[in-house]
C-alpha cells in the first residue's frame, strides 16, 4: 500500500469523499469571508470618524488608554471666538494646559465631529462632560506629537506658556516656575517639556503698539523661556497668586489713554482673577495711582509692587506680561465680547460698583416731571483750547429746552468728577478727552459731541460715537460751521486753515495737533444748535427705564 493510500486511510477519509472535501473547504472559505465582510459593516459606524492620523493603542485587558495624534501636514490657521488673530501678529505657542494635546481647532472638528460619539469611542473611561468640553474647545497653538492618556477620571495636565504679538499689543501668559526680576527688566519661566519657537521674547507691557511716541516711554521687558530652573536666579519673594506685569508710560495722565490703554485692557486681563491677583507696575507714576486708586483696589487685593525697583526675585506659578486689548487696530474705549470674556456693559457695571454709581437715567416723561427732578445736562468745560466761549448762552438754551445745566471741568479726582457725571443724564462737550467721562453716564443716557472744524469725522467716530454703541447710550453730533469757530477770527476766511483743513494735515500731526486742537475755541450758534438740545430731550421722554 502507498503513502497516498494509507492518507487516505483515515477517519477523516472514511467519512468523506475527496470530492466532499474539496467542497468542505471551498464552504469553509467562503464563511471565513462573509464573517469578515459582516463585522465591517457591523462596526462601520463606530470606525468611520477616525481619520488615518488617529492610532488607538489597546494593551491586553486595559480597555481604551491612549490616543495618539500624529502630525500629518501643516495645520491651517483658523480664527475662533476666543483667539482671533486680526491683522499681523505672531505667536509663540507651547503646549496647551487644559490637556496635555496640542492642536489646531480646525483639525480637532474633524477628528472628533459629535459629543455623542466621543463618549462612545472612550466608553471604557468614564470621561466627564467637562473634558469633551476640553476637546472641542478651539486653541491657537499648533499640532504636535502629543498625547492624551487617561486613567479613570484623571487626565494628564501640561503648561501652556504662550506669547502674542497682536496689531496693538504684545502680551505673555507663563505658568510654571516663573521669576521676575525688576533691576535687569527680565521675566524667566521654567518650561519641564520640549517647546518650539523663540526663546526669548522682547515685550512692552503697554497696550498702544506702533505709536512710536507712546511706546518709546515703556520700559521693555525680556521674557526668557528655560528647561532647567538650576540656571535661574534664586527666589527671594514667593507669591501664592498670580502676577500681572504692565506698565504706566506711555501717554498715562491724559484720560482718554488712560481708559483706552491701560484701564479697560487691565479690566479684561485681571477682572477673571476675582481679585486674587498681584499688579507688578513698570514705568511708575504716582499721580496715575492715586487717580485710579478705586480701580486698582477693585482688581487686586494686594498693594502694587514698583518692580522697576526691585533688586530682589519675586516667584510666581503664574505671570500674565502686558495686558489684553481689542485685536483690531483702530478700536478705542472698545471690549468685544467676540473675543473677550467680558464686554463694555460688564465693564461699566464694574465702575459703577467701584465708584459706587447709579444704573440708568432718570424718566423725563411728561406725566411724571412733577414727581421727578429735570433731566440735568452736564455741560464739560475746558480752560485751554476747545472751549466753549459762550458756555453761558447754551446753558440757558439748554433750561428752555427743559434741562437744569451743570458745569465742570473734569479734574484728578476721578472718583469725585464720576459722581458728577453719573448724576447726569446728558453731557456735552467739543471733541477732546473729556468726553471719556462718558464711561460714568448711567444707561440709556445721551453723549453730545461738537466738532470743531478740521476734519474730526473719523476721529469722532473711532473715538466717542463707536464706542457709545457699546456703553449703551444714545449720540448726538454737532458740527460747528467755520463762522462758529475762533480761527476764522484768526486767520481769515479765505486761509488754508479754514478753507483746506486737509493741506495742513499733509504737513504732520504736529502742525495740524498745534491749529485745529490747540488754537481753536468754539462759539456755538444757539439757533443752529437748539435742535440738537431738544433732540436729546425727546431721546430721554422716549426711553422706558
Amino acid at each position: 500500500m502507498t503513502e497516498k493510500d494509507l492518507l487516505y486511510d483515515t477517519i477523516l477519509a472514511r467519512s468523506f469523499s475527496r470530492n466532499e472535501q474539496k467542497r468542505l473547504g471551498y464552504g469553509a472559505f467562503t464563511a471565513s469571508l462573509l464573517f469578515v465582510l459582516t463585522l465591517c459593516t457591523v462596526f462601520k459606524p463606530y470606525l468611520s470618524p477616525l481619520p488615518p492620523i488617529v492610532e488607538l493603542q489597546l494593551p491586553v485587558n486595559a480597555g481604551l488608554r491612549m490616543l495618539r495624534i500624529t502630525e500629518t501636514q501643516e495645520p491651517q490657521a483658523s480664527r475662533s471666538s476666543n483667539n482671533t488673530t486680526y491683522g499681523d501678529s505672531e505667536n509663540l505657542t507651547i503646549p496647551t494646559d487644559q490637556i496635555n494635546i496640542t492642536s489646531n481647532a480646525t483639525t480637532l472638528q474633524k477628528l472628533i465631529s459629535s459629543e455623542d460619539h466621543v463618549r462612545s469611542v472612550f466608553k471604557n473611561t468614564n470621561l466627564p462632560k467637562s473634558r469633551l468640553d476640553s476637546f472641542n474647545s478651539t486653541t491657537n497653538t499648533t499640532i504636535s506629537k502629543e498625547q492624551v492618556i487617561t486613567d479613570g477620571n484623571k487626565m494628564e495636565k501640561t503648561i501652556k506658556p504662550i506669547c502674542k504679538k497682536l496689531a496693538r499689543t504684545e502680551i505673555c501668559e507663563l505658568s510654571g516656575d516663573v521669576r521676575v526680576h525688576g533691576k535687569s527688566a527680565t521675566v524667566h519661566a521654567a518650561i519641564a517639556f520640549a517647546f518650539s519657537g523663540n526663546s526669548t521674547w522682547h515685550i512692552k507691557p503697554y497696550a498702544r503698539k506702533g505709536d512710536v511716541a507712546a511706546m518709546d516711554r515703556v520700559r521693555e521687558w525680556t521674557v526668557k523661556l528655560t528647561q532647567n530652573a538650576d540656571f535661574l536666579s534664586r527666589c527671594v519673594r514667593n507669591h501664592s497668586v498670580p502676577a500681572i506685569l504692565f506698565s504706566l508710560g506711555g501717554y498715562s495722565m491724559n484720560n482718554f489713554h488712560d481708559f483706552t490703554d491701560i484701564v479697560i485692557p487691565l479690566y479684561t486681563t485681571a477682572r477673571r482673577f476675582d481679585g486674587e491677583v498681584q499688579f507688578l507696575v513698570t514705568n511708575r507714576n504716582q499721580p496715575w495711582i492715586n487717580k485710579f486708586k478705586e480701580v486698582l483696589r477693585s482688581l487686586s487685593s494686594y498693594d502694587l509692587i514698583y518692580i522697576d525697583e526691585e533688586d530682589e526675585t519675586h516667584c510666581f506659578a503664574t505671570v500674565v506680561v502686558g495686558l489684553n486689548r481689542h485685536p483690531e487696530y483702530y478700536k478705542e474705549l472698545t471690549i468685544d465680547p467676540s473675543y473677550s470674556e467680558y464686554s463694555m456693559s460688564d465693564f461699566r457695571r464694574f465702575l459703577r460698583d467701584a465708584y459706587s454709581l447709579r444704573n440708568a437715567a432718570v424718566k423725563t416723561r411728561k406725566n411724571q416731571l412733577r414727581r421727578r427732578r429735570r433731566p440735568r445736562m452736564l455741560i464739560l468745560a475746558r480752560g485751554r483750547s476747545r472751549a466753549f466761549t459762550n458756555a453761558g448762552e447754551i446753558a440757558r438754551a439748554a433750561r428752555r429746552v427743559g434741562f437744569k445745566v451743570v458745569a465742570a471741568e473734569a479734574s484728578g479726582d476721578v472718583a469725585s468728577f464720576a459722581q458728577t457725571v453719573n448724576s447726569c443724564e446728558v453731557m456735552l462737550g467739543v471733541h477732546g478727552a473729556g468726553l471719556t467721562n462718558m464711561v460714568f453716564l448711567p444707561e440709556k443716557a445721551a453723549v453730545i459731541q461738537i466738532l470743531p472744524i478740521g476734519g474730526f469725522e473719523w476721529l469722532a467716530k473711532t473715538d466717542f460715537e463707536e464706542p457709545s454703541k457699546g456703553m449703551d447710550l444714545r449720540y448726538l453730533e454737532y458740527k460747528i460751521a467755520a463762522e462758529e469757530s475762533t480761527l476764522l477770527r484768526r486767520y481769515g476766511r479765505d486761509h488754508e486753515v479754514v478753507r483746506d483743513p486737509s493741506a495742513v494735515g499733509r504737513r504732520g500731526w504736529e502742525m495740524f495737533q498745534s491749529v485745529y486742537l490747540v488754537q481753536q475755541n468754539v462759539t456755538v450758534d444757539i439757533n443752529r444748535f437748539k435742535p440738537v438740545l431738544v433732540k436729546a430731550f425727546e431721546l430721554l421722554q422716549m426711553q422706558s427705564v
